[in-house]
Formats: C-alpha cells, sequence, structure tokens
C-alpha cells in the first residue's frame, strides 16, 4: 500500500480556518514531492481520516486547491495533482515582484466563459470593428460592474481599454496639455513612472504619511511646480500599502479644488478596500479620471481596462484611443465581460480576500512586522527599512533564489522610502512564499553575515 495512503495528514499550526489548514497540509505534500505530477489523491473519506477531521472540510480544502489550480477532479475517476503545479522546482526561484493574483480560476470556468465570448464576439458588426470605447453591451456590463462593486458609473461614462496601464497612459497623455507635472507620493506605481517618462512628464514627490499625501505638503509642491495633476493609488498604494480614509480624502480634494488640479485615481486595488470610502470620482465628477481594471480581482489575462475621464474629456479620448489601436481586443473584453456574466468574480473575490489576509498574517508572523498598512490583506506589503539596506537585501535575496522590487524602481525625485515590496499574492503556492519569506527573514536579520 503507498505510503500516502495510511500516514497521518498533519496540519500546520495557525488560526487559519480548519479546510484551509488541510488545503496548506495537502499543498505542503505536493511541494516536497510526496505526491508528483498526475498522482491521484486519496478519497475524500480517506484525507479525513488522515487529517482527523469532517469529509465535509475535506471537501471544502479540495475545492480551494481546485480554485487555485493546483488539483483538478475528474468525473469518474476522483483528483489528480496538476502537473503545472506539482512540477515546480522546490528550492526554485521565488519571483515576489509581479504583483498580480494567484491562478485561482479553475479551467472549466475559463472554457466556458470564453465560448460564450466567442459566440457573443463572432456575431459582432465589421468583424469587431464596431464602437472603439467598447461596444455598448461590453459597456453595460462592466459599468453595471463597478456600479454594483465601487463606482456608480453609466455605460456611456466609460472607455474600455487594455488594462489599468493604459488607462493611465490615457490619463496622463490627455492632462498634459494643461501640466507636465505630476505630483504623487515619493514612492509610486512604476507602470506610473514608466508612462510619465515616455511623456516627457515631470513627476513630482508629495511628502506622505501612512494614510497618504499631506495635504500641506501637495499644497506647497503645486505651487511651487505650478502642477495640475495629482496621482494616486488610495487602496493600498503601490509599493506602500497604505489605504486612504475619508478625511484625508476630502483634504486633498481641497487642495486640488484650489489649484483647480485634476486627480488620476488608479483604483485597481478596490477589492481590497476596508474603509469603504467615497471615491475621489464620487467626490468631483468633472475633475477626476478613474482607473480600474479586471487583472487584480479576477486575473490578468483579462487585460480589460476601465477609464471614467471627466465628461468633456471623453470624446478626446477616443480619438487618442482610435490613434493608438483603435480599441482594445473585442474578444479579450468579451471574455472578461463574459465572466462577469457568471458571476465567476463573486467567487474569485471570495478567495483573494481570504487568500490576501491569510498571507498577510503569514508575513507578519513570519517576519516580526508590528503593524500592517492593511492587516486585513492586500496583495502587497511594504518592507520598510534604510535605503542602502534595502538594496542590499533585493541584491542578496535574489542571489537565494528570490526576487524583490528594489526601492529605486518605485523611487522618483530621490524621495522616495526605503524598503522593499513584497508581491505576497504572486506565487500560486503558499509553500513558495512562506520559504522565499524565510529566506527574505533570515537575510534581514543577518545583514553581514554570509549565509549558505
Amino acid at each position: 500500500m503507498n505510503d500516502t495512503m495510511t500516514r497521518p495528514l498533519l496540519l500546520p499550526e495557525s488560526m487559519a480556518p480548519l479546510h484551509e489548514r488541510v488545503a496548506e497540509a495537502v499543498e505542503g505534500l505536493i511541494a516536497s514531492g510526496i505526491y508528483r505530477p498526475g498522482d491521484r489523491l486519496p478519497s475524500h473519506r480517506e484525507l479525513a481520516r488522515q487529517a482527523g477531521v469532517a469529509i465535509g472540510t475535506v471537501t471544502r480544502a479540495i475545492d480551494l486547491l481546485s480554485s487555485r489550480g493546483i488539483i483538478r477532479g475528474e468525473v469518474g475517476r476522483g483528483t489528480f495533482i496538476n502537473a503545472s503545479e506539482a512540477t515546480a522546482v522546490p528550492g526554485g526561484v521565488v519571483d515576489l515582484t509581479i504583483n498580480g493574483p494567484p491562478p485561482i480560476i479553475e479551467e472549466s470556468a475559463f472554457l466556458a466563459a470564453t465560448e460564450r465570448a466567442v459566440r457573443k464576439a463572432a456575431s459582432l458588426p465589421n468583424g469587431g470593428y464596431a464602437d472603439l470605447r467598447g461596444t455598448a453591451d461590453q459597456r453595460t456590463v462592466m459599468a453595471g460592474w463597478l456600479s454594483r462593486t465601487r463606482l456608480e458609473v453609466g455605460p456611456d461614462e466609460i472607455l474600455l481599454c487594455v488594462g489599468a496601464q493604459h488607462a493611465i497612459y490615457l490619463a496622463f497623455a490627455d492632462l498634459k496639455s494643461c501640466s507636465e507635472v505630476i505630483a504623487t507620493e515619493g514612492s509610486t506605481f512604476p507602470g506610473a513612472i514608466a508612462a510619465a517618462a515616455d511623456l516627457g512628464m515631470t513627476l513630482a514627490p508629495v511628502a506622505h504619511d501612512g494614510e497618504g499625501m499631506l495635504p500641506d505638503a501637495l499644497d506647497r509642491v503645486l505651487t511651487e511646480t505650478g502642477g495640475r495633476i495629482v496621482y494616486t493609488t488610495p487602496v493600498c498604494q503601490n509599493p506602500l500599502g497604505f489605504e486612504t480614509g475619508d478625511e484625508r480624502r476630502r483634504a486633498i480634494m481641497a487642495v486640488c479644488r484650489k489649484h483647480g488640479a485634476f486627480i488620476v485615481e488608479d483604483d485597481i486595488y478596490s477589492l481590497y478596500a476596508a474603509k469603504g470610502e467615497m471615491t475621489y470620482k464620487a467626490m468631483a465628477p468633472d475633475s477626476v479620471y478613474y482607473v480600474t481594471s479586471l487583472s487584480k480581482s479576477l486575473s490578468p489575462l483579462t487585460r480589460v481596462g476601465v477609464l471614467a475621464p471627466p465628461a468633456e474629456r471623453r470624446s478626446s479620448l477616443a480619438r487618442r484611443l482610435r490613434a493608438q489601436i483603435w480599441g482594445a481586443a473585442p474578444l479579450a473584453l468579451e471574455i472578461g465581460c463574459a465572466m462577469l456574466e457568471l458571476g465567476i468574480h463573486e467567487s474569485v473575490a471570495k478567495i483573494l480576500l481570504s487568500e490576501a489576509r491569510q498571507r498577510a498574517q503569514l508575513t507578519r508572523t513570519i517576519l516580526h512586522l508590528d503593524h500592517l498598512p492593511m492587516p486585513q490583506g492586500a496583495p502587497h506589503i511594504w518592507l520598510p527599512m534604510p535605503l542602502l539596506d534595502a538594496e542590499k537585501l533585493a541584491r542578496r535575496a535574489s542571489e537565494r533564489g528570490v526576487r524583490l522590487t528594489p526601492p529605486d524602481a518605485t523611487a522618483i525625485g530621490g524621495q522616495g522610502q526605503g524598503g522593499v515590496r513584497l508581491c505576497v499574492m504572486a506565487p500560486p503556492r503558499r509553500a513558495d512564499l512562506e520559504r522565499a519569506l524565510r529566506t527574505v527573514a533570515e537575510l534581514r536579520d543577518n545583514p553581514d553575515e554570509a549565509i549558505i
């Protein structure tokens, strides 16, 4: 008899729900090579006996592993280990620089969404050369999703584009005629830095605290530079990971009104919002370019971005969109819309929020952090430290097979905050994240030792 059929299934000690601990124990057996690609797992009843839990608990654990793409069920045959997950080399490179969710959408859900999308796309007029903003139906689906989850908008108020990065670029380009200076935190999203650089625009660093830009500092920067653009990510600021509360948002908005400044609001992480604050767009529709996408809340494979600009700028942005790409790919838009119509985003959101919460707690425990800006969970966590120490840590971690975002990748004007960004949702397997975090902790706590 196979040893894995008789040995106890040892559950990790943690405060996680029981089914998540069962899933983590099975995942550990896969990572260690005890279960290999194509292996069939024991029955639910056998796993329940090994773990000393109810069958229902095992069923929930198996569903969780399946949603992460680690295992698959075959009707009438059993549950099998997916080769793509099991063949990851134990001890291989763990990349914590990619700020995306783990692959948790089941293949069957992708196939159902794709089949639906192909049917709809095939009936589009002119072979898909329809409305370059996205068809009326596509914009209706996306506006409905936004209105239910974050911001009440109508189909005619948005343009669909190729991800949030594209939307940021469009917004910056549209605003360049009124200002070539963009005020933002001293550490900000590398994609925004790249967009500004490509457009020949200047990013001006604004002093901040754990909740966002300081209103007095923003006032001073806008006064000194004459800038009229503010870029901000108010939920899970990238890379610093904080969330801006209502009082601070209103104070920042008051400064922008004083200077006649526009806000480019990057709300791509709104799924993780804990404070439930009103968006800048809802506060001032005519002076905010609102940006989001499905990449962080569903999958990066659905490169569907949304831009809700001031009403008077929609036509100008539509012309720019036409000049660049004639709108996003119709089939990609249809797949994103199909996932929303099928309700796939709802189950994904629950899993991502639970996974983010568990990974945040794991990070806090291993790195002995006293405080997390968003303790309920976020896709990235900032590990503060002196600038030179951060650069050294990133270099040494890379030598040990753990890739980290160095501080210079997110710093502007020499004002970036010392530290490294940890994209804790990036590794598909929590076991790989734990290994990477222990390497980071070891290197941080022994900065001058040669660790073998």
